[in-house]
């Protein structure tokens, strides 16, 4: 049973007053009636803050977050030390560290959580708010589904596609895009992230639908028209995961699925709309 009220506040670097923009870099928490105060900061692992901010010099970035965790690091000393404050003052302290500053470290609105265990409930915010654990491959092909929906949607065609299980009992694989019935479907496009951290998890990924391709066209329950569309590593890319992507891109062409790079509507309407797409970059 969750019964103890957690106090917390998501840490954000602003470096940039004109702008306003921020990233999320650690998480603070605050139990009076468990006697608890606790914290979570980005560590070493910072090169996706200090690359939003473009022109940013790390060490900016690297003496805010020192600056913080020796404060946090203070205030964790004085409210451990017994009978040296009540929980008034404990709660005073608590106030004065979240309210607002113009500050390039600065903290949310503080929130309230219920948990029974503080140290894991901060983790576990600490994941979610700065490690983005909700962010799997799954979670990024949503966002460029929902990206073709609402291409689909302004020109008109969001009616004739769907989501759909193409295959029969023996095989089968779900598509967002589908039109046509779903027995005899007419075309097909698939939102491709081949955007990883690395080439090993790009040729995971792209092989799992390379195999889908293979037993559905195996099996002649695909239909001609298939397009996928990649995000991923520029076509040029000599790096690991630039060689990683362009294999599966050559791949998927060998099967005779259509795939452009994901970004451009003109493309993707064209092939809603007739089946064939117009001259486009190289994948």
């Amino acid at each position: 049973m969750m019964n103890i009220a957690c106090h917390y506040a998501i840490a954000r670097f602003a470096p940039f007053v004109e702008t306003g923009e921020f990233a999320n870099v650690g998480v603070v928490m605050f139990a009076p009636g468990a006697r608890f105060f606790g914290f979570k900061l980005l560590g070493n692992r910072y090169a996706r803050v200090t690359n939003f901010f473009e022109g940013l010099d790390t060490k900016v970035f690297k003496g805010s977050i020192t600056g913080l965790r020796e404060e946090l690091d203070r205030i964790l000393r004085m409210l451990q030390e017994p009978g040296t404050l009540s929980k008034e003052s404990q709660v005073a302290v608590w106030t004065d560290l979240v309210k607002p500053r113009e500050t390039m470290v600065r903290f949310s609105e503080p929130r309230i959580v219920m948990a029974d265990d503080c140290e894991a409930k901060l983790l576990a915010l600490y994941d979610y708010y700065v490690g983005h654990n909700f962010a799997t491959k799954e979670y990024h092909e949503k966002l460029l589904e929902r990206a073709v929906t609402g291409w689909l949607r302004d020109a008109g065609l969001q009616n004739k596609f769907h989501p759909a299980r193409i295959g029969n009992d023996e095989y089968h694989a779900h598509f967002p895009f589908v039109s046509g019935p779903d027995t005899h479907p007419e075309r097909i496009i698939k939102p491709l992230n081949l955007n990883h951290a690395d080439a090993a998890k790009i040729i995971d990924h792209g092989g799992l639908w390379l195999t889908r391709i293979a037993a559905l066209k195996k099996r002649d329950l695909l239909p001609p028209q298939v397009l996928f569309t990649v995000q991923g590593p520029a076509p040029d890319e000599s790096s690991p995961r630039g060689r990683a992507k362009n294999e599966i891109v050559t791949e998927l062409k060998s099967k005779d699925v259509l795939v452009i790079p994901h970004g451009s509507a003109l493309p993707i309407i064209e092939f809603a709309k007739s089946g064939t797409i117009p001259s486009y970059e190289s994948t």
